[in-house]
């Protein structure tokens, strides 16, 4: 039967190197999702790599044809964000393996239309202080940075990521993001058993 590897952790913990090496593992042959978003798009990011960038009128569109799996919507400092999953033809589940990234509600939501047996959560951990200084460290890197959003964002995680929360999706297995050769190593053991 086939999976989606739903990565998911709080901001900064690593889940986007993550994710992107599992994606390039040819041995895993995991098909990507790329999922879609009405945020402006960063520095290094390109349309249909880490996500479509749509206008709000867009996901309206989308919404209204039913195509849309889950949508979570962030009332940002920049105005409202909105982030979801789309049944555009992306997952075909008689058709391989799939990997995907998001969030707590959207992993929630994935599993509510494609089923527990079909999404493996694959949840990233990182102590928060050493989260806070690569948030930091990551928005300097921007043309404009953002720190009030960056504050938001990290402390709305904390709030999203609490204990009964991960343990209400049925999440078991964490994997720390201590050593990220061996955080990978240890997901990617984990895939290949499943």
């Amino acid at each position: 039967m086939s999976k989606v590897f739903f990565v998911l952790g709080k901001s900064c913990s690593g889940k986007d190197t993550i994710f992107q090496f599992l994606k390039d593992n040819k041995e895993l042959d995991l098909r990507t999702v790329v999922g879609y978003t009405t945020r402006p798009m960063r520095a290094g990011e390109t349309e249909g790599v880490e996500y479509h960038f749509v206008s709000e009128g867009m996901l309206e569109e989308m919404k209204k044809k039913g195509m849309v799996i889950e949508c979570r919507d962030y009332n940002t400092v920049h105005g409202k964000w909105s982030y979801f999953t789309a049944d555009d033809g992306q997952i075909d589940l008689g058709k391989g393996n799939y990997i995907y990234i998001g969030t707590l509600e959207s992993y929630n939501d994935m599993v509510n239309y494609y089923g527990k047996d079909v999404v493996v959560p694959i949840y990233i951990e990182v102590e928060s202080g050493e989260r806070l200084e690569r948030a930091v460290k990551r928005e300097r890197q921007q043309s404009e940075p953002k720190y009030a959003e960056l504050c938001r964002r990290f402390l709305a995680d904390e709030e999203d990521f609490k204990e009964e929360n991960i343990a209400k999706a049925g999440i078991c297995k964490r994997y720390r993001n201590q050593d990220l050769d061996k955080c990978i190593a240890e997901i990617v053991e984990t895939m290949k058993e499943i």
